[in-house]
């Protein structure tokens, strides 16, 4: 039975390239706002383009950062892409301006710094052993980033009662968080939505765990 999959539309990011790609995967594919709908999906994908603080304004309207609060406290799959990832974190920082993120994880998202931002184009990563996003796929392949701030320091550590996060890391100018699997929540810096063969891998993995 194909899985039922949420596009969580909170009035940021390209919804429909996301649509057409995770349908690929076999899954039903809804783009909607709905907060039932969103709660009862199998899966969840919050997308997001442009500023952290705009993102989080949208996210807030449509009660987003409750739905994916509820799920997460239900064990329910959550995927975030770009700053759909950026908005996990506990604050964004940009033009000196500080945002409260959603707060799953410990960390801010700030700035990165190289000598051509944005970083656009198609970059590597650094998967550690036994991801899930990445089975499948080579060391060398690669995928489609466009941002100009990013995650520089990961923050949370192992704790009693839950494993080690698995982090993705990448590198232009500094090394930055590109992708994130903890339980039910996962993310990645990159499109996957735009990364060709290898992102329709990762989001093929992405569905199987749903």
């Amino acid at each position: 039975m194909s899985k039922n999959v949420v596009i969580l539309d909170y009035g940021s990011g390209n919804l429909r390239s996301a649509e057409r790609a995770l349908a690929r995967t076999g899954a039903q594919v809804t783009v909607t706002s709905d907060y039932d709908a969103a709660m009862d999906a199998d899966g969840l994908v919050v997308p997001g383009v442009g500023a952290f603080e705009a993102c989080m304004k949208g996210l807030k309207s449509v009660a987003g950062e409750r739905i994916i609060g509820r799920r997460l406290s239900g064990g329910r799959p959550v995927l975030g892409i770009c700053v759909g990832m950026q908005i996990l974190f506990e604050r964004g920082v940009e033009h000196g301006v500080e945002t409260e993120g959603c707060g799953e994880w410990p960390g801010t998202v700030e700035r990165l710094e190289a000598p051509v931002l944005p970083h656009m184009g198609w970059n590597t990563v650094k998967a550690p052993s036994g991801s899930v996003l990445f089975a499948g796929l080579d060391a060398d392949t690669r995928f489609y980033f466009v941002h100009s701030y990013g995650v520089r320091e990961w923050e949370l550590q192992a704790g009693d009662g839950f494993a080690v996060p698995l982090v993705t890391w990448a590198e232009h100018g500094v090394p930055f968080v590109a992708a994130v699997e903890n339980g039910p929540l996962m993310a990645t810096q990159f499109h996957p939505e735009k990364s060709g063969d290898a992102g329709a891998v990762l989001l093929k993995n992405w569905v199987g765990t749903l």
